[in-house]
């Protein structure tokens, strides 16, 4: 059953001449890892925004759990549409603990609730024991599970990830890679991930869908 779908997105900048996505149509299905392959330029992080509602389309409607999030006629703000975002720097608050990274996005719950979540998120990402440091004194893995785990503490609908290994060593990337796949299919978090690098999305992913300049081909 279809979980999140784009149906004939089409988005262009003010002052540009040609459409980045035209027509782009896909579906998910609850708790699949989608790839959304491309080199720079063809669209991908601009697709990531339009889902989040950072942009608007020219036309299009984007849907997750049956209830539109943007068409002709509606646009949910991007703080109501339940999406989570791991970026390619993780964004991680360098003046937060870890626990206080991952409970940022919890103030509307009980505190006995945001404790509760905090404990199964930190022992999901399995770093209980850096509860209380910094993530400059993190290594570059950590800090990418910490960045998943704020990520997915408010139980967002959908994950987007943004070139989520560029940062990653190659030794390290593997490892990580069969890490966040565990995550994902732990939490039954159904997922977009976009990236230049075929392993990376063949590593995590259900299926892939190539983006080319305006067009889209699932692979």
């Amino acid at each position: 059953m279809t979980f999140f779908e784009i149906s004939n997105l089409t988005f262009q900048y003010d002052k540009g001449n040609e459409h980045v996505l035209s027509g782009f149509s896909i579906q998910l299905e609850q708790g699949e890892v989608v790839g959304v392959l491309g080199q720079s330029g063809c669209g991908k992080s601009t697709l990531l925004r339009l889902i989040a509602g950072l942009e608007a389309p020219r036309s299009g409607r984007i849907s997750i759990g049956g209830t539109t999030m943007v068409d002709s006629n509606v646009f949910v703000s991007p703080e109501s549409r339940g999406v989570g975002m791991v970026f390619q720097d993780y964004a991680l608050f360098p003046h937060l603990t870890v626990e206080n990274n991952i409970l940022f996005g919890l103030h509307r719950l009980t505190k006995k609730e945001r404790a509760a979540r905090l404990d199964e998120m930190l022992g999901l990402v399995q770093l209980r024991e850096y509860a209380k440091r910094y993530p400059h004194e993190l290594s570059g893995g950590q800090q990418q599970r910490v960045a998943f785990a704020r990520a997915l503490a408010p139980r967002p609908s959908i994950l987007l990830m943004d070139e989520p290994f560029s940062n990653l060593d190659a030794d390290l990337k593997g490892k990580i890679r069969d890490e966040l796949k565990q995550l994902l299919r732990a939490a039954n978090m159904t997922s977009i991930l976009v990236t230049h690098d075929k392993e990376d999305a063949d590593a995590i992913c259900d299926r892939i869908v190539l983006l080319e300049r305006r067009a889209a081909v699932t692979v």
